[in-house]
């Protein structure tokens, strides 16, 4: 039976997995969606924005490691998937965008909504498969979903109006997609060097990320034979919980001690897949071995002394029978304490007794933590609110988180959550979204109310951008109201308007209910979080220039205060009530 491009893209996409495809449709993705029509192997989900769309894939990419798929129409439409996209290039997640063209005749006249989609794209895609010829199907389709399946890698299929329903004529190049990628293992000598280094060390820390996710066994196996504590980024934080063996928790800027000092204070660091970029938090003398499955990762934050380019778990297995066991625990038990110390005073910032308004953002973030399912999902925007995520939720077995790590784009935590609640709507889903970054995807909250997912949201409401009134602050410049202060809507009866629920909660004897609530509640809901803008972070170890930077920024407020910005006195009056 001859098919069409159309067709045989979408029997391309069912065979790597494909099931959903978040999208706005327009004209030239018209034959695409009519192919779909009858199609009982996919859903099409209509989004509000195509940005949130490719941000929607990306979490349904990240979350089961398959493939997530996005669509936008020609022009305009292909142009609004690129920061999403951009997001799931810098995650590793394999995304396929499905783009429109205008027709091949007006190609190159300047033609209404025509976009040279091939320049614009070339950054983003690791591979582009521009369908000019109905001959040309299914070959490069199958190319650019094979590199998106297994090489983690965003794709694009461009789809011109005037090929897209013409007939394929051979199904020769036709065959099945490679469905799991090969295990790669480093040489046998590059392992005993790594182990001879090993073993040598006196203080050993072990720095894990998300290139853990299915070796957890194994680091804690290689934790507990050299009482080495472990860190982690904040990708691995859904991965190890400080339940576990050895866990220190996270380092970097919202780290703790002891994640910091483990990492700092070591002698050996066995970096495991992670490519953590800040490289002022690694260590300066220590000996670092890096495993990775990705060459391009091995020394391009710190020098190492052995690269063991493979499969984290592939590779421990290997490493673990050369491995001497260690017995002194000095070093473990040290970064241990420094953390215990830490989640103590976590757990008082956190305590509902704190009840100053507005309220401190702590609250809710541990209540939501401590009344979520244990399989919930965490998917949070960028800003304090990942602060709040790091530092006071606990990642049980089945928790998972999804974000904006690396690309760390506002306006993420929404659709993320939209991606994670599709793959099952049973499935509790925990959006954390700062007032800045829930206004720039609000639109799609009635995509929840239109599928009936029933998401929880929780805004943020301090009416500023918090973190970067703090960035401000450490680089030594005066708060700028103008640049960082919001005008925001009653969010919860936002949620309301849109055909969901939610509540605005504004003293501390109601967030228990509100969580309840919007835990019990089968449509999606808004918790607007009434919370303090005062709200500083602290990292775990404070630099002098950090410290100078903050006083010659309290030093320039007071100038301009004394100038009759009377702006600089509501900031010090907020900053001093967030802290008695």
């Amino acid at each position: 039976m001859a098919k069409s491009v159309v067709d045989v893209l979408l029997d391309i996409l069912a065979d790597a997995g494909g099931r959903q495809i978040f999208g706005v449709t327009g004209d030239a993705l018209n034959p695409f969606l009519e192919a779909m029509r009858d199609d009982r192997r996919f859903e099409w989900i209509g989004m509000r924005h195509e940005e949130n769309a490719a941000y929607a894939a990306y979490a349904q990419s990240h979350l089961t490691g398959g493939i997530g798929i996005c669509a936008g129409t020609v022009g305009p439409g292909a142009l609004h998937l690129i920061n999403g996209l951009y997001n799931a290039r810098r995650e590793g997640a394999g995304v396929v965008a499905i783009t429109g063209q205008v027709a091949h005749r007006e190609r190159g006249t300047g033609y209404h909504q025509e976009v040279n989609l091939e320049k614009v794209y070339e950054d983003v895609c690791g591979y582009q498969a521009v369908i000019h010829t109905p001959e040309q199907m299914p070959r490069l389709a199958q190319i650019a979903v094979q590199r998106a399946l297994i090489n983690r890698e965003v794709v694009r299929i461009e789809l011109p109006i005037d090929v897209s329903e013409q007939t394929v004529p051979s199904l020769h190049q036709f065959h099945p997609i490679l469905k799991h990628p090969s295990t790669l293992i480093p040489p046998k000598e590059e392992i005993a060097r790594a182990a001879e280094i090993i073993n040598e060390g006196k203080k050993v820390a072990i720095f894990a990320g998300v290139g853990c996710r299915d070796a957890k066994d194994q680091v804690i196996a290689l934790s507990e034979r050299l009482n080495a504590p472990i860190a982690h980024s904040l990708k691995g934080k859904d991965i190890f919980d400080y339940d576990d063996p050895n866990v220190v928790g996270m380092t970097g800027l919202i780290g703790n001690p002891g994640g910091y000092h483990a990492v700092r204070d070591c002698d050996v660091l066995l970096m495991v897949g992670t490519d953590f970029p800040y490289e002022w938090f690694l260590p300066e003398k220590a000996k670092i071995i890096q495993i990775d499955r990705s060459v391009e990762h091995l020394g391009r934050r710190a020098p190492i002394a052995s690269g063991l380019l493979g499969d984290v778990g592939a590779t421990l297995d290997l490493l673990l029978p050369k491995i001497e066991a260690k017995d002194d625990r000095k070093f473990a038990d040290h970064q241990i304490k420094l953390c215990t110390k830490w989640l103590k005073q976590q757990d008082k910032e956190a305590s509902l007794d704190r009840d100053s308004e507005p309220l401190h953002p702590q609250l809710f973030a541990r209540e939501i933590s401590d009344q979520a399912s244990d399989d919930a999902v965490f998917a949070m925007d960028i800003g304090e609110c990942t602060v709040w995520v790091a530092r006071q939720t606990r990642m049980k077995d089945g928790r998972r988180m999804v974000g904006s790590f690396n690309h760390s784009s506002l306006g993420s935590g929404l659709p993320s959550a939209l991606g994670a609640a599709a793959l099952d709507p049973s499935r509790e889903v925990w959006t954390f979204c700062g007032d800045g970054g829930f206004g720039m995807s609000m639109q799609d909250f009635v995509t929840a109310v239109r599928y009936d997912w029933p998401i929880k949201v929780i805004v943020f409401n301090n009416q500023t951008l918090g973190f970067v009134k703090m960035e401000m602050e450490v680089a030594g410049y005066a708060v700028n109201p103008m640049a960082t202060d919001l005008v925001n809507p009653n969010f919860a009866e936002y949620a309301k308007v849109c055909g969901g629920d939610g509540v605005r909660v504004e003293h501390a004897s109601e967030i228990k209910d509100a969580i309840a609530q919007a835990k019990a509640s089968t449509k999606p809901f808004i918790i607007e979080a009434m919370v303090s803008p005062g709200e500083l972070v602290m990292p775990p170890h404070i630099e002098t220039k950090m410290a100078w930077g903050f006083g010659m920024s309290k030093l320039k407020e007071g100038i301009l205060l004394a100038k009759g910005d009377h702006a600089q006195w509501d900031n010090w009056v907020k900053e001093l009530k967030a802290h008695l």
